[in-house]
């Protein structure tokens, strides 16, 4: 049995070993349309490689994606976080966890993941080509049975009996043209993962500033994240506002990226405790310097910027300090409003969502319900997860299953 497999990065190579080892008698082709395999791994987590996310839990773990949650409950209990880090550890790939939940490699290079993927595709069997571009695929049926013609650049056309296709998200709606030929319903792809392009940003020159925690709310709306948050020469980043952006990715598509966020620098607070804190703080240090004494953890020169925005003048101390002004630093503490105009693409994390309908999937096997012997993985499904590991396990997971069920 023939089984040819499109795309050769995480998803792909995942079904392909998998498939080759659970049935040696396949023949498993993987074809590549560039000359780089593994291009995502490569460059993923600053050349570290985030595998996975530190969860081991499905249910818990799925709640990680703004797209394909549901479905994934059931198949991370197939294959999830633990069973990954088994798979790389029994082929001597020691993961570690971080603070914030986020595996790498123990060397802290994602070659060592390649070099695993690389060499167990190799003793399975697997036939790797690449700068082989997949155009077409055929279904084909043949004295009752069916099978697929892949037509490739340049002329040449392969059979294979399935055909899994791993071919990763497309930011272009007519990237997935090849696959509506098929029958398939595709959600339009928008991106997801970016940070926020604020213009006019009154903290612009405090670029660099980041805090531990901070809530990031949208104006209008029900969204809203926490977490670090950073200040950029453009505008927001850090995990806050790129896990907000992966929520509202088709709701400020939508808006053409033009919102406004509302900044709470002191999550914990209401506006009552905050008065309480500030007025107690008053009362202690009458002739401490308003705007030269940071609360509440702050960052000295976040502080300072803040103050500026509640327009307390630099030298006044706070047992001078007019209820108007005192009034303004609660608003800018609390939610401090900022004009979206526009994003920017996060360092390597172009994650798009949109792609296969998951309705057309049976998800226990990754198999088309519309084309028997037709196999989708990874990001060409309309599946995306934040930031933190969470793409890779789905690509892992769904590689997995597919290849189990060819196989």
């Amino acid at each position: 049995m023939q089984i040819a497999i499109i795309g050769g990065g995480a998803a792909g190579f995942f079904a392909a070993i998998t498939c080759a080892e659970a049935n040696p008698k396949t023949r498993v082709l993987l074809l590549e349309k560039t000359s780089k395999l593994l291009a995502k791994v490569r460059v993923s987590g600053g050349g570290r490689c985030n595998v996975t996310h530190h969860c081991f839990t499905p249910a818990v773990f799925a709640q990680h994606y703004p797209r394909g949650a549901k479905q994934l409950k059931e198949a991370f209990k197939q294959f999830g976080a633990r069973e990954t880090v088994d798979w790389f550890a029994q082929r001597g790939v020691k993961l570690k966890a971080e603070a914030d939940g986020r595996m790498f490699p123990i060397t802290d290079s994602s070659e060592t993941i390649i070099e695993c993927l690389l060499q167990q595709a190799r003793r399975a069997g697997v036939q790797i080509r690449t700068g082989a571009s997949v155009e077409s695929i055929l279904p084909v049926q043949q004295d009752g049975n069916q099978h697929f013609i892949l037509q490739l650049a340049g002329g040449e056309s392969i059979k294979a009996d399935k055909v899994l296709v791993s071919t990763g998200g497309n930011p272009k709606s007519q990237g997935y043209d090849w696959l509506r030929q098929l029958g398939h319903a595709i959600q339009e792809p928008v991106p997801s993962l970016f940070t926020f392009n604020v213009p006019s940003s009154p903290l612009k020159e405090l670029q660099g500033v980041a805090v531990p925690q901070a809530r990031v709310r949208i104006a209008g709306q029900k969204l809203e994240y926490e977490g670090p948050l950073l200040i950029t020469h453009w505008g927001y980043s850090g995990p806050a506002v790129l896990k907000l952006s992966a929520w509202g990715a088709r709701l400020f598509y939508d808006q053409k990226y033009i919102f406004t966020a509302l900044i709470q620098w002191v999550p914990g607070q209401t506006e009552e405790s905050l008065r309480q804190e500030l007025q107690a703080f008053r009362q202690a240090h009458p002739k401490k310097i308003v705007s030269s004494n940071p609360l509440f953890g702050l960052p000295q020169r976040l502080w300072q910027g803040l103050a500026q925005l509640a327009e307390v003048p630099e030298e006044v101390r706070w047992a001078e300090l007019p209820a108007k002004n005192t009034n303004k630093l609660v608003e800018a503490l609390l939610r401090m409003p900022v004009a979206v105009n526009g994003k920017t693409t996060f360092k390597e994390e172009f994650v798009t969502c949109g792609g296969i309908d998951l309705k057309e999937v049976n998800m226990k096997t990754m198999e088309s319900r519309l084309q028997p012997g037709l196999y989708f993985a990874g990001e060409v499904l309309d599946i995306d997860g934040i930031t933190g590991g969470f793409n890779f396990q789905a690509a892992w997971t769904t590689g997995y299953l597919a290849g189990k069920a060819m196989a």
